[in-house]
């Protein structure tokens, strides 16, 4: 019996009008271009950060490891007009000269490092640096390095370039 004016209450509902399926259709469209929007906004997001993050490290790692063999230069000599390759020369207190050669080619940054004229070996110190050479260069003066590293990730109009500038001095001559 139960059951029987049960059955009879919705049988006699007539259901959703087609205005109300219009607006609940409209409403649930528009919070799912909301959050369409806001998940494209943070995948953006995410990639500058990681493209920022990737520049800035290979900076910091290009100018930290030019200035500790800058520091321990007796002797500095860039070449051409970007000061690239970079060579430092120095001799240490028991009498073995070394030799660092930096250059950079196709965006990577070498480092090339032999003792008392050896063989060389050499290693990958960064990655995506500017070949221009306004925006990567150095230049020495009384033993100071000027050194401006800059870093370009990224894809076309997307593309962050961190630039670091250090002047660093060498060890005076002993």
């Amino acid at each position: 019996m139960i059951f029987h004016k049960l059955f009879v209450r919705v049988k006699n509902q007539a259901g959703f009008t087609l205005v109300e399926l219009l607006v609940a259709l409209a409403i649930t469209g528009i919070i799912g271009v909301g959050a369409a929007m806001a998940n494209a906004q943070v995948l953006t997001q995410t990639a500058r950060n990681n493209d920022y993050t990737t520049a800035g490290r290979q900076t910091l790692n290009a100018v930290h490891w030019i200035s500790r063999d800058t520091q321990m230069a007796q002797d500095i000599q860039p070449y051409g007009t970007s000061g690239f390759p970079l060579t430092l020369n120095w001799v240490d207190w028991y009498n073995t000269s070394y030799q660092v050669v930096y250059s950079l080619e196709d965006g990577k940054l070498k480092r090339s490092y032999s003792v008392d004229g050896g063989s060389a070996t050499e290693s990958l110190i960064a990655e995506y640096i500017s070949l221009d050479d306004q925006m990567t260069c150095c230049s020495t003066d009384n033993g100071v390095l000027m050194l401006t590293i800059t870093a370009c990730v990224g894809q076309e109009s997307n593309t962050t370039n961190v630039t670091r500038v250090r002047k660093i001095t060498s060890r005076p001559n002993l």
